[in-house]
């Protein structure tokens, strides 16, 4: 029992909660038993809150046996935050030695929007520096490890919730986004996630990537994603790009035809100089599967600039300002790579930032005018498969070189424009490591892109799949 509440989707845990199938201690304790059994391989999570957590359980015990009490939509359910999200009282390192010894003084606003739903914090999940890199290991906690292959990295920077989540180490984490942080590896990870739209999920405090920065949902299935997404979305004074609460019920807007939709699939954007032929092949079959969705599916070289200098420019940008005050004094804290971004970045004129803003409008425009004509877009989420844990990025895809993002020229455009993208698993490697589809909406279409990915779940359910190191029994806690 207590590792088939391991696999229970958040939904039908906080159903089974409710009506009182189960208590909320159960649940806590049997993913507890799981973290302590699985994550000193994997190393997905670097904080553990196991005592604060048995006590909030303890209080949703109680608070369940209450005649009339109001219970949260996430009602005694563990979920998981990315170590670059504040948490009060909980150790919150940004994944740097910088910060080793940093606790909060208050949560933000995802934490707080969970715990009010009822939801149980049960961990900090372990993060790249400052996330800066698709790949997770830092020089404080070290690697985190794929459940589908020990030697494969999860992929990054929300790679301890991936595998935590794929693991079945608690259903829901929160994830950030500014390049791909949350698709890559919901990708590596085979489940599923989901970047909403900018600002539709508050953030505070502002990152180092903050124009670029998305929060949201990483989880075993769309339905969680979507009842996290109720829970998380709407505006907070603290995030001044945040959105007006939209009116949505994302758990309803699931449901529904995709008829009529128009869907471009492309395998390159137009810029993608390499893509790992089987990963193009496994995600253009999902891609042409949404013909029996009633949609129109075209094959498309939508024209768009190459916006990799741009994003190059803010991104690495906003990282190397946010470290300028530890430089050189601290160099041996920040990673060799991040020390290479930051001498480039102070060589930079004064105009090449402010060039950046314009050359990212200019690259909205294009998308934006393609929106015009198509419903969806459909890519590979990633160009390769999972590489080798320790590295900060392949060098090479099927045998040609590549730059050191040429990997992701799927998912950071999206962080471009801010639109809602969302990464389905649709498949694997001949080796047997994920593939995932990414789901790109019009602005603001956040439903849809749920919608959407509903729709190829329950044609292609993936939830069942459990990686190797995952289908480790665990024993009932005493």
């Amino acid at each position: 029992m207590s590792d088939e509440l391991c696999w229970k989707s958040a939904t039908e845990l906080a159903g089974a909660i409710k009506r009182k199938k189960v208590s909320p201690l159960e649940v806590i304790d049997a993913v507890l038993a799981r973290i302590e059994k699985l994550n000193p391989a994997l190393n997905a999570y670097c904080t553990v809150t196991a005592e604060a957590a048995r006590r909030q359980a303890k209080a949703a015990e109680r608070a369940l046996m209450k005649r009339g009490a109001k219970l949260g939509p996430l009602h005694g359910v563990p979920f998981s935050i990315k170590d670059l999200i504040i948490t009060k009282g909980v150790r919150t390192t940004w994944g740097t030695r910088l910060y080793a010894d940093h606790v909060p003084e208050e949560d933000a606003p995802v934490v707080a929007r969970l715990k009010a739903a009822g939801g149980i914090l049960v961990g900090k999940t372990n993060t790249p520096m400052f996330g800066w890199i698709g790949a997770t290991h830092n020089l404080l906690f070290g690697a985190t490890r794929s459940p589908w292959n020990l030697d494969r990295t999860p992929g990054g920077s929300s790679g301890g919730a991936g595998a935590a989540v794929a693991a079945g180490m608690a259903p829901l984490a929160v994830g950030t986004d500014g390049g791909g942080s949350i698709r890559i590896p919901s990708s590596f990870s085979g489940i599923f996630g989901l970047k909403p739209s900018y600002g539709r999920v508050p953030t505070y405090p502002f990152s180092a990537a903050w124009s670029l920065s998305h929060a949201g949902p990483m989880t075993r299935t769309v339905a969680d994603a979507a009842l996290m997404l109720n829970v998380l979305a709407g505006p907070d004074e603290r995030d001044q790009s945040s959105l007006p609460a939209s009116g949505v019920d994302y758990v309803k807007a699931l449901r529904g035809s995709l008829k009529g939709l128009r869907v471009a699939w492309s395998s390159t954007l137009g810029f993608a100089k390499v893509v790992d032929p089987e990963i193009a092949a496994v995600a253009e079959r999902a891609a042409r599967g949404f013909k029996h969705f009633g949609c129109r599916v075209d094959a498309v070289d939508p024209g768009f600039p190459d916006p990799s200098g741009a994003w190059n420019a803010i991104f690495g940008g906003g990282i190397a300002a946010r470290l300028k005050p530890y430089f050189p004094d601290r160099r041996a804290d920040i990673d060799e790579g991040l020390v290479r971004i930051i001498e480039d970045t102070l060589k930079w004129p004064p105009t090449k930032y402010i060039q950046a803003w314009f050359d990212r409008l200019a690259f909205w425009d294009a998308v934006r005018k393609f929106f015009e004509t198509y419903d969806l877009l459909l890519t590979p989420t990633v160009a390769c498969p999972p590489f080798k844990v320790g590295l900060d990025n392949p060098t090479e895809i099927a045998g040609t070189p590549i730059e050191p993002y040429g990997w992701i020229p799927f998912t950071y455009p999206f962080n471009m424009t801010g639109q809602p993208a969302a990464s389905v698993p649709c498949g694997f490697t001949s080796d047997g490591l994920p593939i995932g589809l990414q789901i790109v909406g019009r602005r603001f279409d956040d439903a849809t892109v749920l919608r959407a990915a509903a729709a190829f779940e329950k044609a292609h359910p993936w939830a069942a799949t459990k990686p190797p190191i995952a289908q480790v029994a665990v024993p009932s806690p005493c």
